[in-house]
């Protein structure tokens, strides 16, 4: 591989969401299937933080013209991302998960899900190793009872009605593995993208605008189908991921750690009431860590339950609940996107 992708490789791996390098140098061949080499050296000389085209002309040595028609280019490809201001385009790096990747749903071949596939347990062992996640797992509204002091950021519904600009996307996910013939079954358009991020979305026709209505329809399709409910983490998310435990990259590879609840930043564990309990066997099934076993009657693995309510919401004899975690380890979010990703640029030594 030319060096200029390696030197890539780096200058994404510096951003919160890392790139890490492998043997294989199989995230080499990613970046040179999305990136031209043209591409990949002008993509150096940016970063995550939005300038216009004349600062980043100059720091690549190139004129204004030829860099701004480029990153252009670049933009609707997904590989950096566009806004503007005051008439003015600002361009940015983008990270590659959550970034790149998820901006390619539109964009996918075998080889580069192949690729990616042998290339996402190192990414994510990487992202696995802050404190601070890019996402956070709620509770569906179903498994919410009266008594519970639940905040407004962790509730979907709350989350979406306080959005002014709503584009639901489909997720890479689930569209890759049917892309792969393995697919699941499950809805397809269950990715929620608000604020500045839906106008790059809608711009690039990775998803479609949606009324509260219809975000809220969508919201409700998910959950009936065992959707896990993944938030941006931050008290003002710009999404909100629905992702299953057969083809998210993420719940993938929490899944198949012993203890998936320290891998994820929740608030709530699975309770049951072994006097009422039928041992049905619901919530086992549609359990998405396998924290739940039933022999007499249901239990919970507290180390592998990531609170996500889909056993409550399913139990037509409420035998299962939801109960807050200790006060030492609820998880209050950062305000907002920047400060999350603020957060975890210190945790990697980044800043």
């Amino acid at each position: 591989m030319d060096d200029v992708y390696k030197k890539l490789a780096s200058h994404l791996n510096n951003t919160p969401g890392g790139f890490p390098p492998t043997e294989s140098g199989v995230e080499l061949r990613i970046l040179h299937r999305l990136f031209t080499k043209e591409q990949a050296e002008l993509a150096l000389n940016l970063f995550m933080m939005p300038e216009p085209v004349e600062s980043i002309a100059e720091r690549a040595g190139m004129d204004t013209q030829t860099a701004g028609k480029m990153l252009a280019e670049m933009s609707e490809k997904g590989l950096i991302i566009h806004s503007s201001k005051d008439g003015m385009d600002l361009y940015m790096q983008a990270q590659f998960v959550i970034g790149i990747w998820e901006y390619q749903v539109n964009n996918l071949t075998r080889e580069l899900i192949e690729d990616f596939n042998e290339y996402a347990p190192y990414l994510m062992e990487s992202q696995g190793k802050q404190k601070t996640k890019q996402l956070r797992v709620i509770p569906v509204s179903e498994a919410i009872s009266a008594d519970m002091e639940v905040t407004d950021y962790e509730r979907a519904e709350q989350l979406i009605k306080e959005q002014s600009k709503i584009v639901l996307a489909p997720c890479i996910c689930r569209k890759e593995h049917e892309i792969m013939g393995k697919g699941c079954g499950k809805p397809l358009e269950t990715c929620f993208v608000f604020g500045g991020g839906a106008y790059f979305y809608e711009e690039r026709g990775i998803g479609r605008t949606v009324t509260h209505e219809e975000a809220l329809e969508a919201l409700h399709k998910g959950i009936e189908h065992g959707l896990v409910l993944q938030p941006g983490n931050a008290k003002k998310p710009l999404n909100i991921c629905m992702c299953c435990d057969c083809c998210c990259q993420i719940l993938k590879n929490i899944k198949n750690n012993e203890y998936p609840a320290r891998l994820v930043n929740s608030s709530y564990r699975a309770v049951v009431d072994e006097d009422s309990c039928t041992a049905c066997e619901v919530c086992a099934d549609i359990c998405p860590m396998d924290a739940v076993t039933v022999e007499e009657t249901a239990r919970v693995d507290a180390e592998r339950c990531i609170g996500c309510g889909l056993c409550a919401a399913n139990c037509e004899f409420d035998s299962i609940g939801l109960e807050p975690v200790e006060p030492a380890d609820r998880w209050e979010p950062p305000k907002n996107t920047v400060e999350t990703y603020m957060n975890i640029a210190k945790e990697k030594g980044l800043m």
